[in-house]
């Protein structure tokens, strides 16, 4: 079936759903333009997703997207939380900050009962994962409603994986793309490719629905992936800087700045690699630092630098979520990229 068909689309046009730099907004522009919008809810609470998929109910009756995180939460480790603190210990000097003071924030939450509840309350239409699938008897209650769901896939292996657990469509993400890796059967990055080698061998591999997802950002990129056997792509940077988007002022300044050319797969801001332009605490602290405390726990450490340095019109410790092509990121209403990038395709 393609996909258009079964997601109910005019345009075989995905928004990558982006934590932290979106909300409902974003997600109604593009599906209201006949792509799919979507929301992540990772860092969203209870009362906040409702909110938002009250909003999305309100303001479209076309189909929409609600996206969720699948990992495993770690138990808090002190020593290494106390170790990671004392190699940032310069930089906390430096902003005046007190480690000792910081406390262990919620970070990104999985996909759990209590999701699943209030998602039932909306039935969206389709449910995407990132970090493989939530459990049988989870998914069988996203189903209940009637909800496609997809899921990312960074190579051949998981795609195999996902398929045999029953997506109704995979999402093959290549290296390039921004955020965070959706690796979930090997935490091996050397075994993760970018995405024009991924896709032939995804669509090779598997018999449903494969979505493109990782440097596309034009109409030119869309319809390459299409004729490589993608039934859709999914696009996450080129929307950075939409006006519906909630991108803060130093990411969008650094996304029109030269540096948005060089990005890095890093572990810094989380605990899990995830694509970002390169910035100071990516020079100073390297890219992937094996001290870091496993995602999400990791983002406690961070975020006092990032407030302080964000204080000061700074971009320094911020996580700059990027793909690796920007070119198409431009201040353009949503509808209007979404129906840009779909130019020139037919049927």
């Amino acid at each position: 079936m393609p996909l258009r068909t079964l997601l109910g689309l005019d345009l075989p046009i995905l928004q990558a759903p982006m934590a932290g730099v979106q909300g409902s907004a974003l997600a109604i522009a593009v599906s209201n333009a006949g792509g799919l919008g979507a929301l992540p809810c990772a860092m969203l609470g209870p009362d906040a997703m409702r909110q938002e998929l009250a909003a999305i109910r309100a303001q479209t009756d076309r189909p929409f997207n609600v996206n969720f995180f699948c990992h495993t939460p770690p138990a808090p480790d002190a020593a290494r939380e106390a170790a990671w603190r004392a190699t940032l210990a310069p930089a906390y000097a430096e902003f005046g900050i007190d480690p000792a003071a910081i406390h262990a924030g919620p970070g990104r939450r999985p996909f759990d009962a209590q999701s699943a509840e209030i998602l039932a309350e909306f039935k969206p239409p389709v449910v995407s994962f990132h970090f493989g699938l939530p459990s049988a008897e989870l998914l069988a209650r996203v189903r209940g409603w009637g909800a496609k769901v997809l899921s990312s896939a960074t190579t051949v292996e998981e795609a195999r994986w996902l398929e045999a657990h029953g997506v109704d469509a995979v999402i093959a993400q290549g290296l390039e793309a921004g955020g965070h890796r959706g690796h979930f059967l090997s935490d091996d990055l050397t075994r993760q490719m970018g995405t024009f080698a991924l896709l032939p061998q995804v669509v090779a591999a598997v018999k449903i629905p494969v979505i493109a997802a990782g440097g596309i950002a034009d109409a030119a990129g869309v319809a390459a992936a299409m004729a490589l056997g993608a039934a859709g792509v999914q696009v996450g940077t080129a929307y950075l800087l939409c006006p519906e988007a909630t991108t803060s002022a130093v990411h969008r300044a650094a996304l029109q700045s030269e540096a948005a050319h060089h990005t890095a797969l890093t572990n810094l801001f989380t605990g899990r690699p995830a694509r970002g332009i390169v910035n100071r605490f990516i020079t100073e602290f390297g890219p992937l630092h094996e001290a870091v405390p496993q995602f999400p726990l990791a983002t406690a450490a961070s975020a006092p630098l990032r407030t302080a340095a964000e204080t000061r019109g700074s971009s320094a410790f911020s996580p700059l979520w990027a793909g690796q092509n920007t070119r198409g990121c431009c201040a353009l209403p949503a509808a209007e990229l979404t129906r840009s990038l779909a130019a020139g395709l037919h049927g």
